[in-house]
C-alpha cells in the first residue's frame, strides 16, 4: 500500500516539477537582461538608458490588463496548449533579443514576453492546483516556485558571464534554442484536459452560478497578497539604494572591492540559490495538521522584525544579515500565499481566484517602488516607509487570526483581577 501511494505521488508530482523546469528555461533571457542591458544597451541599438527603464518595466505593465484575459482564455483551452504557447513565445522574445535592434523592436518583444509570463504563471498555478490535493499542495507550490525561480539564478550569473565574451546576440540566442527544448516534455507530461475537468466541476459551476465566489478567505488572501508584494517590491527596489546610503565608502571581500550594486545582486542570487530547498520545505511544513496559518503568522511577524531594523545603520555584515533574514521570510511568504490561494481557489472558481490573485500580486509589485520613491524626498522617508512596513506586518498577523487580541486582552485582564 505504501509503495503504491508513493508511486502515486511521483505521478502527480513529475508533472509539476516538468513544468517548473521549463519555466525556469523560458526565465534565463529575461533574467540576464536584468544584469547586461544597463551595461551593453548600445550593442542592442537603444539610444539612452532611459529606455533600458523602459524595457525592463514594460513587461510588468502588460501583465496587468493580460492576465484576466489569459485567465478567461484558460476555461477554454487546455493546460497543455496554454503552456506551449507560453513557451512559444518566450523563444520567440528570447531569440528575438539575439536578432533584432532598436527600442521599438525591444519594446515590442518585451511585450510579447509579458503575455508569455502571464501564460506560464498561470499555467504553473493551475497545474499545482490540478495536480495536488490537501495533503501534498504545499509541497508541490514550494517545488515549483522553488525550481522555476533557478532559472532567474542561472540567467543572470550565467549571463553575466558569457556576454561580455560572446555578445548579447549570441547568448540570447542560445538560451532560446535551449528553451526549444521545453515543449516535448510539455506535450509528454502535461495532461490536455482544462482545470475545471474535474469531478467537483458540477459543484464549482453551481457556486458560480450563485455568485459566492468573492467569499471572506479569497478577498483575505488576495489583499494579503497586494500588501505582501508592495512591501517585497519596496525593499527590492531600496537595497542598493541603502547600501549606497549608508555604507558609502568602498566594501572589501576578500580582497575584492564590492559596489551598491555587486552586493546587491550577491544577495539577491543568495535567495535565489536557496529558493529550491527552503520554499519547498515551507510548502511541506505547511502541509501539516496544524495548517499554514501558524507558518504564516510566525512568517509575518519575522518579516515585521526584520523590516523595522533594515533603515538603522549596523556593521555591514549584520546588516547583510538581516537583509537575508527577510529574504528567506519573503521566500516563505510567497511559498505560502500561493498555497493557501490554491486552497481557496479550489472551494470556488480555481481560474477566477487565481487571475485576480495573480493581478494583485502584480498590481503590488508595481505600486512598491512607486510609493517608496515618492515618500523618499521626505524627512527620514526611508525610516519612515519601513518602520510603516513592519506595522503593516504585525497587522496582517493579527488579521490571521483576529480572536489572539480577544485572548490576549481577556489573558491579561484576568491575571490583573488575580493581583
Amino acid at each position: 500500500m505504501n509503495v503504491q501511494m508513493s508511486m502515486i505521488q511521483k505521478d502527480t508530482q513529475r508533472p509539476v516539477v516538468i513544468i517548473s523546469i521549463i519555466t525556469a528555461l523560458c526565465l534565463l533571457g529575461d533574467s540576464m537582461l536584468y544584469i547586461v542591458l544597463p551595461i551593453y544597451w548600445k550593442e542592442v541599438g537603444l539610444n539612452a538608458l532611459w529606455e533600458v527603464g523602459v524595457l525592463l518595466s514594460i513587461n510588468r505593465l502588460v501583465r496587468l490588463p493580460m492576465t484576466p484575459l489569459i485567465g478567461l482564455l484558460y476555461r477554454k483551452i487546455s493546460l497543455r496548449k496554454g503552456l506551449i504557447f507560453a513557451v512559444i513565445l518566450a523563444v520567440v522574445t528570447t531569440i528575438g533579443y539575439g536578432v533584432f535592434k532598436g527600442f521599438l523592436m525591444w519594446l515590442i518583444l518585451r511585450s510579447i514576453w509579458g503575455i508569455a509570463w502571464s501564460f506560464l504563471r498561470m499555467g504553473g498555478y493551475l497545474s499545482v492546483i490540478n495536480y495536488s490535493d490537501k495533503s501534498n499542495r504545499g509541497l508541490l507550490m514550494g517545488r515549483y516556485n522553488g525550481i522555476s525561480r533557478l532559472g532567474s539564478l542561472v540567467g543572470m550569473l550565467v549571463g553575466g558571464v558569457l556576454v561580455p565574451l560572446f555578445g548579447i546576440q549570441t547568448v540570447s540566442i542560445a538560451f532560446g534554442l535551449l528553451i526549444i527544448a521545453g515543449i516535448p516534455f510539455v506535450s509528454i507530461y502535461v495532461a490536455n484536459t482544462k482545470v475545471n475537468d474535474s469531478k467537483d466541476a458540477e459543484v464549482q459551476e453551481k457556486r458560480i452560478k450563485q455568485q459566492v465566489i468573492w467569499t471572506k478567505p479569497v478577498m483575505k488572501i488576495i489583499s494579503t497578497s497586494l500588501i505582501v508584494n508592495l512591501m517585497i517590491a519596496i525593499l527590492s527596489a531600496t537595497v542598493s539604494l541603502l547600501i549606497d546610503t549608508n555604507y558609502s565608502k568602498p566594501l572589501m571581500f576578500m580582497g575584492f572591492v564590492v559596489t551598491s550594486t555587486m552586493l546587491s545582486g550577491l544577495l539577491q542570487a543568495a535567495r535565489w540559490a536557496w529558493e529550491p530547498f527552503l520554499a519547498t520545505w515551507v510548502g511541506y511544513r505547511s502541509d501539516g495538521p496544524r495548517g499554514r496559518i501558524p507558518i504564516f503568522i510566525l512568517v509575518l511577524i519575522g518579516s515585521a522584525i526584520g523590516y523595522a531594523l533594515v533603515p538603522w545603520h549596523f556593521p555591514i555584515y549584520v546588516w547583510c544579515g538581516i537583509i537575508l533574514f527577510i529574504f528567506a521570510n519573503s521566500t516563505a511568504l510567497s511559498t505560502l500565499m500561493d498555497a493557501m490561494a490554491s486552497d481557496v481557489a479550489r472551494h470556488s472558481s480555481v481560474v477566477t481566484v487565481m487571475t485576480v490573485y495573480s493581478v494583485a500580486a502584480d498590481v503590488g509589485s508595481a505600486l512598491g517602488p512607486m510609493l517608496i520613491y515618492l515618500l523618499m524626498n521626505l524627512s527620514h522617508g526611508m525610516i519612515y516607509m519601513y518602520i510603516g512596513s513592519a506595522l503593516t506586518f504585525l497587522l496582517l498577523a493579527l488579521w490571521q487570526r483576529p480572536n489572539l487580541i480577544a485572548k490576549f486582552m481577556i489573558f491579561t485582564s484576568g491575571k490583573s483581577v488575580r493581583r
